[in-house]
């Protein structure tokens, strides 16, 4: 997700970041249909209906985030995008272990981002608008897993149903068509940023609870933070190490009382 990231802000001066995030919509369309190859079913009824929804949400929320991203440092926009699950987490939370266990996220997120509010405000309303579509993602994300037939069936029809229903956007990527190198990084930040992760969330949704799953993805900031110091030697400072081990400790926390309870839930 975080190597599809450093692709699209590179791109960010050859199109509008709305316009690479719908780059990004259309490669994983492509992809995915070309992968799976939907069956009729999955093409009717109230399943084809929570596909398209689901596509729409999921791109727009990577619209929000492209434009949140180039007006507002990275690490700004990822704590703030992520009071999105902190929501779903404390929604679902039954247990005051629960509950400090969404605390420690949150605060370890928090730090690893170090954030600053003096931005855009623009990039503010973005950011905080791709929270509410992130939390959105994850409560229909479930239903789409574990409703009947294949969630990642129905990530590829949604995903090009958002392609024809974004397609406005397209007109922000004059210059990428006319270089195949371009064209060919837009597809990529499709396959790393969408398919290979949201086709892993389907897998892993179809056998945690939502809750669970939003404390999870906490780990998303973790493993920005050492691709960072991998890839772009950026050497975490003393909070944002203090903030990895909270964010760990807090996922520890709240998998320890799941793996003590009824255990995941299994596969609909």
């Amino acid at each position: 997700m975080y190597a599809g990231a450093a692709v699209a802000v590179d791109l960010f001066g050859h199109a509008t970041p709305a316009g690479v995030a719908w780059l990004r919509c259309l490669g994983a369309a492509v992809v995915l249909l070309a992968w799976r190859r939907p069956g009729r079913p999955a093409w009717r009824g109230r399943r084809l209906l929570l596909a398209i929804v689901f596509g729409v949400v999921t791109a727009g929320m990577n619209v929000l985030f492209y434009e949140a991203i180039a007006r507002l440092p990275l690490g700004t926009v990822v704590a703030m995008e992520f009071a999105g699950p902190v929501v779903v987490a404390a929604v679902g939370s039954r247990s005051l272990r629960d509950v400090l266990a969404v605390l420690l996220v949150a605060c370890g997120v928090v730090a690893i981002a170090d954030v600053q509010l003096s931005g855009s405000v623009a990039g503010v309303v973005f950011a905080l608008s791709a929270a509410a579509a992130w939390a959105a993602y994850i409560l229909l994300g479930k239903r789409v897993a574990s409703a009947e037939g294949s969630g990642i069936d129905s990530l590829a029809i949604g995903f090009a149903a958002a392609t024809v229903v974004l397609s406005p956007l397209a007109f922000g990527t004059g210059e990428v068509w006319s270089s195949p190198r371009l064209l060919l990084l837009g597809i990529g930040v499709g396959v790393l940023s969408t398919v290979v992760p949201y086709a892993l969330d389907q897998v892993v949704l179809r056998r945690l609870g939502q809750a669970r799953f939003a404390v999870l993805l906490a780990l998303l900031p973790v493993t920005a933070g050492v691709m960072g110091f991998v890839l772009l030697g950026q050497v975490p400072s003393l909070p944002e190490a203090l903030g990895t081990l909270a964010v760990v400790a807090g996922v520890a926390l709240r998998s320890r009382e799941a793996s003590v309870g009824s255990g995941p839930e299994p596969p609909g």
